[in-house]
């Protein structure tokens, strides 16, 4: 079971989240079939995401995390509702690297570091919100906290984790943000970078205890926390017949009748959990109609 807490300090002056995502890491790597560094560069995205995510509180909303670093693994795309409910999934989940010095997966050189991190929150507002930035290393966690810095200004510590099994399965996974509030002095400052560096590494920490609020405990050991929420998350994909069907009318009469005339039916393959939604050429034969009724 995956969980998901938010906390402030008892003074007012931190907010902080973390989570747990050993589960839902898993299942992303059983769907996509990422080998190590894949299954490591996607799972630290899958935690950012369920965190910055659940930070959302309007219905319905959502946001999406786009890695783009120019390494061999391509584009990581993750989505995450407003619970921290998260899907994703990596362009190149084949790729394999071999260990770094130190014996940890390369996700840096995996990822790249020429290239940006964008942040779409769509808050079902007329635009979404869209914020970019460099990416600093391709490690993730700084790259999330160099966004929250930029683009919204909020000092941030991140740190994010996914430790592999021999087997390439998910042993541990998750993450923290922690925030700094208006007001935060140099003090509070100092006490949070101790504390992170004090913590150590989140793998570490997971792997003795697989529990978000023990960690943050950890992590914010000098402060009092006030536990605000705590909540499951899992990996969940929204994919459906109907949306699908949407999709292929919004291309069109013209495109539909010459799919239905080249291949008489259509396979379509979710990225996200990789369902194959099934239309036969009488299905595609209705959706041709439909759209030449509705002028498309």
């Amino acid at each position: 079971m995956d969980r998901l807490i938010r906390a402030i300090t008892a003074d007012g002056m931190v907010k902080a989240t973390a989570v747990t995502t050993r589960s839902l890491t898993e299942r992303a790597r059983q769907i996509h079939k990422t080998l190590p560094v894949a299954t490591a560069a996607l799972g630290r995205t899958l935690a950012a995401a369920s965190m910055m995510g659940n930070a959302l509180k309007s219905d319905g909303a959502s946001l999406t995390i786009q890695v783009r670093g120019g390494g061999p693994l391509g584009a990581i795309i993750v989505v995450s509702d407003n619970e921290g409910n998260v899907r994703g999934y990596v362009e190149h989940p084949e790729v394999d690297l071999p260990l770094r010095e130190d014996g940890k997966l390369d996700v840096g050189t995996a990822v790249g570091a020429d290239g940006t991190l964008t942040i779409i929150k769509d808050l079902h507002m007329k635009e979404p919100y869209v914020g970019s930035v460099q990416l600093l290393g391709g490690e993730i966690a700084e790259d999330i906290a160099q966004y929250y810095v930029e683009s919204e200004q909020i000092p941030t510590a991140c740190a994010l984790g996914v430790l592999v099994e021999r087997d390439q399965s998910v042993r541990c996974a998750g993450g923290y943000l922690i925030q700094l509030l208006p007001g935060a002095g140099e003090d509070v400052i100092s006490r949070v970078e101790a504390g992170v560096y004090a913590a150590g590494a989140v793998t570490k920490m997971l792997a003795e205890q697989d529990d978000p609020e023990a960690m943050l405990r950890k992590v914010l050991s000098d402060f009092e926390l006030e536990v605000l929420e705590t909540s499951e998350v899992t990996y969940r994909c929204t994919c459906s017949r109907d949306r699908v069907s949407r999709a292929l009318l919004s291309l069109g009469s013209k495109e539909l009748q010459a799919i239905l005339d080249e291949q008489g039916k259509a396979d379509l393959t979710c990225q996200f959990c990789d369902k194959v939604h099934h239309f036969s050429g009488e299905d595609l034969r209705r959706l041709v109609e439909q759209a030449r009724n509705t002028g498309r």
